[in-house]
């Protein structure tokens, strides 16, 4: 039947369900990118933030993280019911109390209002870092922060599709654990990133 359907052009193609958590447009600053050609040889050095969304079966949460460039270790993490920018707030204060030293330290991310609202930009400032973010919509210009998503996702199962918010935070938080402590990383010389 299903040859049938597909030899007469008649079968239906899925809708990809997605979220889009980046509103570039907006009234605040878009500050300079930073990390353009910079060479990332110590832990403290550069911090990649993102979010990214998981699925649940009433609609989508939202996973923001802060993750050390180097050791690609995740610093902070926040698991939120929507894209108010106070998630990326809490998972930033959770990264600078587990910091050793801000000193010299640029956070980059892309341009996203959560990023660019006053309340994350006090904060980075008030802890002497730098803020770097990329210039163009391109998911590309932040590779480390991208890649950290698609290992969450791809192999520590948080691409399922969650009951409800309750039943992901676990989940969230055994992934993270999963990511840092046991799965070794190539790009940290087969070291996990809490080793590297």
């Amino acid at each position: 039947f299903f040859n049938l359907l597909r030899a007469n052009d008649l079968l239906i193609k899925p809708k990809k369900r997605y979220a889009r958590t980046t509103n570039s447009n907006h009234r605040f600053k878009k500050w300079p990118d930073l990390r353009k050609d910079m060479l990332i040889n110590r832990v403290g050095q550069l911090w990649v933030s993102d979010i990214t969304y998981l699925t649940t079966e009433t609609g989508f949460i939202y996973l923001s993280l802060v993750t050390d460039a180097y050791s690609h270790k995740i610093l902070g993490y926040h698991l939120s019911q929507t894209l108010q920018s106070k998630g990326c707030i809490i998972a930033l204060r959770k990264a600078i109390r587990t910091a050793t030293t801000h000193t010299g330290l640029i956070h980059h991310s892309d341009r996203g209002i959560q990023y660019c609202c006053d309340a994350y930009v006090e904060i980075l400032q008030s802890n002497n870092i730098s803020i770097s973010m990329t210039q163009t919509g391109n998911p590309y210009d932040n590779p480390i922060a991208e890649r950290a998503n698609g290992i969450l996702k791809d192999e520590l199962y948080l691409y399922k599709t969650f009951k409800s918010y309750s039943e992901a935070v676990p989940a969230v938080h055994n992934a993270i654990n999963m990511y840092n402590n046991v799965r070794p990383h190539m790009s940290c010389g087969n070291l996990t990133p809490d080793q590297a």
